[in-house]
């Protein structure tokens, strides 16, 4: 690892002077965090039009849509064996620009079962850039600064949630489906170009351990770290309740009593913006209250919209979509910098293993929540999304000791890095 010299969240993701002020680090880590997943929630809000296309049922359809998911919870697995092999900017370079071509693809899949294939595909390259990204962020961060860093992180992937479907509706609605993914495989090339210009090349993880480890004695670490394996489930409950909330919602704001049009949809999105504000917050948060607190805090908040969801008035729903957009983003960015402080070993296979459990929840929210609302309607499907967010309320209890942990592993490397820099440069 290569904790940041003059204590810089990240020194080395600059492409001038300028950009190693804070703003212009959070700025660049959220544009990156921004043109990486763009793809991945932005076909939720034209889910309708897309149901019409291929004349599916909205759990078929919600399912093949978000089967991005599944190609990202074995890309975070693959990449939790293979992470610290891999130099970061190289592979995240490399993610990003395979990705734009099956988004281009989708534009002319011909049946369900193709366009799911390439979501899929999607799915591993978006994974991917995130989970070495990520990595990146943990490795070249001060112990002190790694949760602002992710919060800015996350805050890119809220703002892709609000203008990825804003624009994937507004396209659909003027240009038509295959124009839209043609548009966002441009944005896919935009990402690699980022990458390209604000990214520095740095040694493999591998290459910077003093005693090498292999990928089967980290999995082991990582999984016997009793507050790694709740921050794992957490992931997971996550995204199984923000997938079954924005993934089905869109159904029922098309029919009565809403009946809105297809264009009105992606301006419901606006109830992502207050959370792009709020989610840089968490890094404060957790630095003043602990991870605990401020998680259960999160969860409650994103508990507290659930009621609203099932209230036949506009506006309600509109306010229960922003608090739970505000509470799982919160405790997602929460929970991402957790696993960067807790895990005792190369944070980038910790970090595979978060987002493989994180997009598995996804997958297994949008599989089971479809067939709850198909045959049971909404709000047995709001009912399951609350058991979620309970469940990971109370794997947060198990978090306190991780945080402890990893502030002395993070000094123990500092200290163990440094060493080894002083060695390297009395040698030569």
């Amino acid at each position: 690892m290569n904790p940041a010299t003059n204590g810089s969240a990240v020194a080395s993701m600059s492409v001038s002077r300028s950009l190693i002020e804070p703003f212009g680090r959070s700025a660049i880590i959220g544009l990156t965090a921004f043109l990486t997943v763009v793809d991945l929630f932005a076909t939720q809000a034209i889910l309708p039009s897309l149901a019409e296309v291929y004349h599916a049922t909205p759990a078929a359809m919600g399912v093949a849509v978000n089967a991005s998911t599944l190609g990202m919870a074995i890309a975070g697995i693959v990449m939790a064996f293979l992470s610290r092999r891999i130099e970061r900017r190289r592979g995240v370079l490399f993610s990003l620009s395979l990705l734009s071509v099956p988004t281009a693809l989708l534009a002319l899949a011909p049946s369900l079962a193709i366009f799911a294939g390439l979501r899929v595909i999607q799915g591993l390259f978006m994974a991917s850039a995130f989970t070495l990204t990520l990595a990146y962020l943990s490795e070249n961060c001060s112990a002190e600064d790694t949760a602002g860093a992710f919060a800015a992180y996350i805050t890119g992937n809220v703002a892709s949630n609000l203008f990825g479907r804003l624009m994937a509706a507004a396209l659909v609605h003027h240009a038509g489906v295959a124009a839209n993914f043609y548009v966002f495989a441009l944005l896919n090339i935009a990402g690699a170009l980022l990458v390209s210009v604000s990214l520095h090349r740095t040694p493999p993880a591998a290459a910077q351990e003093e005693v090498p480890s292999s990928s089967v004695s980290l999995w082991r670490a990582h999984l016997s770290n009793p507050p790694l394996r709740a921050t794992f489930a957490i992931g997971f409950c996550i995204l199984f309740a923000f997938i079954g909330t924005f993934t089905y919602v869109n159904f029922v704001l098309v029919r009565a009593p809403f009946a809105i049009s297809m264009m009105s949809v992606g301006l419901v999105y606006f109830v992502f913006l207050p959370s792009i504000a709020t989610t840089l917050g968490a890094g404060l948060a957790v630095r003043r209250w602990g991870t605990r607190p401020t998680l259960w805090g999160a969860l409650t908040l994103a508990g507290i919209g659930l009621p609203l969801l099932i209230v036949p008035d506009l506006g309600a729903l509109l306010l229960g979509l922003a608090l739970v957009g505000i509470g799982t983003f919160f405790a997602q960015a929460t929970a991402t910098g957790f696993v960067g402080r807790a895990a005792t070993a190369d944070s980038g296979s910790a970090s595979g293993i978060y987002l493989a459990s994180y997009f598995f929840g996804g997958l297994i929210g949008a599989a089971v929540l479809g067939q709850v609302f198909d045959r049971f309607g909404w709000t047995a499907c709001v009912a399951g999304i609350g058991a979620s967010l309970a469940l990971a309320a109370v794997l947060a209890a198990r978090l306190k000791a991780g945080d402890q942990r990893g502030e002395s592993a993070a000094k123990t490397r500092t200290i163990s890095l440094g060493s080894m820099r002083r060695l390297k440069s009395g040698s030569s």
